[in-house]
């Protein structure tokens, strides 16, 4: 059994990840996968090597995986796209987005007769489509819901400071449809709709925040899973978040598996368990293990 060491850092305890190579040394203890898409499966571009077939071998054994995913987009975009640049659909019975998390509540608060504001890409038409809830000019909506970015390839947060500021005079909330603050793309990182919601919130607007990692999407995750299982839940998530999939996991009581060769591993050099540690107490978090890659 691995004991984890215990330093201090920052005021935390800092607790170092068992490094593994292979997912196979813990696929054993568990039946049950929540696993992350982006900086996991694919890096935006193209998959990673090895990562669907170390989750299509779990599941062979058994083991039942969803998929979480913050993109703000409905679960089926989401596994059309991995189609598209060839993730195997042998590597998870479902999947559960926080774009199918604000399509939930725009249904709700479009009941309520609220009007929107839609920021974000084109690319996020499907997050809105068919919704019976109206759309209206930032100067006569009830709320509005960032999706993204207009152009995230270009564009950082301080494009929309100026638009934050008539945010602020209207004391308008702001429902965030992709807490990632940051997604690595091929070889760079890029913005997220969560960093412009992060900043409007410390600057005191009202931030509804949708998906990882907060708690009501863990719920229903866990639920999902549940409904696969003939037994009770053993789960593990994975994910490359040190900002949402390790914490989310960690207040969710769900064992962690981070992977270093995402987010994180993009920006800076994660070789030690000590350096791992590091980035992961800088969140006041823990991982019960790390590895680079997914791979069997």
């Amino acid at each position: 059994m691995y004991v984890p060491k215990e330093i201090c850092m920052k005021g935390y305890a800092m607790s170092h990840p068992r490094l593994i190579s292979s997912f196979s040394e813990l696929a054993d203890t568990y039946n049950a996968i929540l696993c992350d898409v982006w900086g996991v499966l694919h890096n935006g571009r193209k998959p990673f090597e090895g990562a669907d077939a170390a989750l299509a071998r779990f599941r062979e054994r058994g083991g039942k995986v969803l998929l979480l995913s913050n993109a703000p987009r409905p679960g089926s975009t989401v596994t059309a796209r991995l189609d598209e640049i060839g993730v195997s659909r042998d590597a998870y019975d479902d999947i559960l987005t926080s774009g199918d998390v604000a399509r939930a509540l725009l249904a709700e608060r479009g009941a309520q007769n609220q009007t929107c504001h839609h920021i974000g890409p084109a690319k996020d038409a499907d997050l809105v489509e068919g919704l019976d809830i109206g759309f209206r000019d930032i100067d006569t909506a009830d709320f509005i819901l960032f999706s993204g970015m207009y152009n995230d390839t270009t564009e950082t947060p301080d494009d929309y400071r100026a638009a934050m500021e008539k945010w602020h005079a209207r004391k308008l909330q702001l429902v965030c449809a992709n807490p990632d603050r940051q997604v690595q793309f091929g070889d760079s990182v890029i913005y997220c709709a969560g960093a412009v919601a992060e900043i409007y919130e410390k600057n005191g607007g009202d931030v509804v925040w949708l998906g990882k990692p907060y708690q009501p999407v863990y719920t229903e995750a866990v639920a999902k899973l549940e409904s696969l299982l003939d037994e009770p839940a053993r789960i593990l998530a994975i994910g490359d978040g040190p900002k949402t999939d390790i914490p989310g996991a960690q207040g969710a009581g769900i064992d962690a598996l981070f992977i270093t060769g995402g987010l994180a591993g993009a920006v800076q050099t994660l070789d030690t368990a000590e350096e791992i540690a590091a980035v992961l107490t800088a969140e006041n978090t823990t991982a019960m293990a790390a590895m680079r890659h997914l791979v069997w």
